[in-house]
């Protein structure tokens, strides 16, 4: 406790940046961990209450549900829904920049922990290696003392362990957010292959029925 105490006094000009990075990464930690929480859906029982609505092209009750659904997934079906009542040509376009709009809510602050993983083992290597020139500059001034050598290495370590231990947090909560990430990404590309699949069976119901219109029309002739 003691060499901790020590190491916070001769270096916390390196430290505080550290234990401030620290408590960055438990405040966005908190707040996504509590974002996902909050947004999670079971997109498998939402298409399956939805799809028949759409197929039905009942897109009032079809819009209910996804307002009952809520979060996220909610807020993109019900731009989907809205894009499928008014521009069903250009939906897949449309879709996509409601997904990207979705998708930066659901990225908001990852790149915090991404860069404090990154910066975090550095800022604890430079306080590390500022302290061991101090330490050999004392040494060479004060004379051989093995005991406030290996003090001043033992503080000197403290600021990598810091910076390290900060950054392993930092990394593991990024990788598994993005995973999270992905995930929904993967849930509005289903939301707009479920849409997509009612755009081309009525584009196929359009064409087949002006096909036929033609053909009765040449027949007339």
């Amino acid at each position: 406790m003691e060499l901790f105490l020590q190491a916070f006094k001769m270096d916390w000009p390196v430290l505080v940046p550290i234990v401030f990075c620290g408590l960055l990464v438990v405040a966005v930690v908190i707040n996504r961990a509590s974002f996902y929480k909050k947004n999670r859906r079971d997109i498998e029982n939402f298409i399956r209450a939805i799809q028949p609505e759409l197929a039905a092209n009942d897109l009032q009750d079809a819009q209910n549900i996804a307002v009952r659904c809520g979060g996220v997934i909610g807020e993109v079906t019900e731009e989907a829904i809205r894009i499928f009542k008014e521009q069903k040509s250009g939906f897949e376009r449309s879709f996509d920049i409601a997904a990207t709009l979705g998708l930066r809510k659901l990225e908001k602050n990852l790149t915090i922990l991404g860069t404090i993983g990154g910066v975090a083992p550095f800022l604890g290597l430079f306080g590390t290696v500022v302290r061991i020139l101090y330490t050999f500059q004392d040494l060479a001034t004060q004379g051989n003392q093995s005991a406030a050598v290996a003090t001043g290495i033992g503080s000197a370590l403290i600021a990598t362990a810091f910076g390290l231990g900060v950054a392993i947090v930092a990394v593991i909560f990024y990788n598994s957010f993005q995973s999270i990430v992905k995930h929904y990404e993967n849930d509005f590309n289903l939301i707009k292959l479920l849409f997509l699949s009612f755009v081309d069976s009525e584009n196929s119901t359009a064409k087949n029925k002006n096909s036929f219109q033609t053909s009765t029309q040449n027949t007339i002739i």
